[in-house]
């Protein structure tokens, strides 16, 4: 792999600040705020901004570099499809259960809904994260999709998810800004005269920003996607058919794979001998 140090470096580090943004997204909430709990109140909606951090931002961003982490590439292409699925299904189920806190929260309060472009850009990242969860699953994973169906949507998959991606991330810092103005007013201390709150949730944004970035950059470089010979080797021990037209195996033990190799090729090199010595054979009889 080119440039493997590079790459651990930045994984090393977009985890490190994923893990952050969670903690801070937890201490602002029960530091500053009322911490959180389920009766309509503001610590309900304060479910909203920890689950969308942690869900629909730092799971999410693992998910869409899983493909990338080299150690798994001697693994099933088809176990790594899982893992990814699996860790966007989780992304999806909490930023559901954080929208469902949001409207609960503004019903209960009798606060109108949907009125802010915060919501407007938040609830379309919700449906499309859904639907390209959704066709995700059908023609990717299931395997009745054809492969030219497959190979037409991927290239579409692949810009979607990061789009989807970048947008929550955006819409994540229009809501800590607007929830500072709101929350943040005079008699007390202003958003405009940096209070420690504000001053620590335009970190947690920062913090937001460059995981995003980071998972971004490592996502796109092509000199560390997943080598298409590994993924015909391990799907198809004979070797016959390229990346995104082999057939998907559900093997999930890379020394297995590396073993069926081995046999595979000494079995035919046997036939390969046997067949050229019963033709010797065959051709000697009829001289004599």
């Amino acid at each position: 792999m080119e440039g493997y140090g590079l790459f651990l470096v930045l994984l090393v580090s977009a985890l490190l600040l994923g893990f952050l943004s969670v903690l801070f997204a937890l201490v602002w909430v029960f530091h500053y705020r009322e911490g959180l709990s389920w009766d309509g109140g503001s610590a309900e909606f304060n479910w909203h901004p920890v689950l969308i951090i942690t869900g629909f931002i730092f799971i999410q961003g693992i998910a869409i570099i899983v493909y990338r982490l080299p150690w798994t590439w001697k693994c099933s292409k088809l176990l790594i499809k899982f893992i990814h699925a699996g860790l966007n299904t989780i992304a999806m189920i909490l930023a559901i259960v954080s929208l469902v806190a949001v409207f609960d929260f503004h019903n209960a309060k009798n606060i109108p809904n949907m009125y802010s472009l915060h919501s407007w850009i938040g609830l379309t990242a919700v449906i499309f994260y859904t639907l390209q969860l959704v066709l995700g699953f059908a023609v990717f994973l299931l395997p009745f999709a054809p492969v030219s169906l497959r190979a037409s949507l991927m290239p579409i998959h692949i810009y979607s998810g990061l789009l989807i991606f970048a947008t929550v991330i955006a819409t994540a810092l229009m809501g800590f800004t607007e929830k500072l103005i709101f929350a943040l007013k005079t008699p007390a201390p202003a958003y405009s005269t940096s209070p420690p709150e504000a001053i620590f949730v335009n970190t947690l944004g920062l913090l937001v920003v460059i995981f995003g970035a980071l998972i971004l950059w490592m996502a796109t470089r092509p000199h560390w996607k997943r080598p298409p010979e590994q993924n015909s080797k391990i799907q198809q021990p004979n070797g016959g058919t390229p990346e995104g037209t082999e057939e998907e195996s559900t093997m999930t033990d890379c020394s297995n794979t590396d073993k069926s190799d081995v046999e595979f090729n000494s079995e035919a090199a046997a036939r390969k001998r046997n067949l050229k010595l019963d033709e010797g054979e065959s051709t000697y009889s009829s001289s004599c």
